[in-house]
């Protein structure tokens, strides 16, 4: 009788210690890769996006330093490009496109770094408020 406890006792810690399945991690593996798959391109996306919002906030803030420049002065001549803001990163790179005169000015932010690959491409804007971005692109998208 001894013996057969001792098989009994076996049988049960083995149904008990049993674990996954090569085909059942297989499968939770290839689950994963799929969620991956997907929700990686859409934070790269959510990243580009939140770093092109920077850009934006930068070329508003330097529009309203233009304009602050051109009520005293009245013209956009002279303003110096250490006023332009930028950001602390290498995403986007605010500066002049040319030289702004007495009327008129227009503003650009390129992208570089992680963000070269951005759909809107080079942001612009100029001293009517007029909005520019990558051609094929809307305002609504990049703006």
């Amino acid at each position: 009788m001894d013996a057969d406890m001792r098989g009994m006792g076996r049988k049960n810690w083995s149904r008990s210690a049993r674990g996954f399945t090569l085909i059942e991690l297989m499968i939770v593996v290839a689950i994963v890769a799929i969620l991956a798959a997907i929700a990686y391109p859409s934070y790269q996306e959510h990243v580009r996006k939140t770093r092109r919002a920077q850009a934006r906030v930068d070329l508003t803030e330097t529009v309203q330093l233009l304009e602050r420049y051109h009520s005293a002065r009245n013209t956009y001549a002279g303003f110096s490009s250490d006023n332009v803001r930028n950001t602390q990163s290498t995403f986007y790179t605010i500066s002049f496109d040319g030289t702004p005169d007495t009327t008129s000015f227009t503003l650009k932010a390129a992208p570089g770094g992680g963000q070269s690959n951005d759909k809107c491409g080079t942001l612009t804007i100029n001293q009517a408020g007029k909005k520019g971005q990558k051609d094929g692109m809307t305002n609504a998208d990049c703006w």
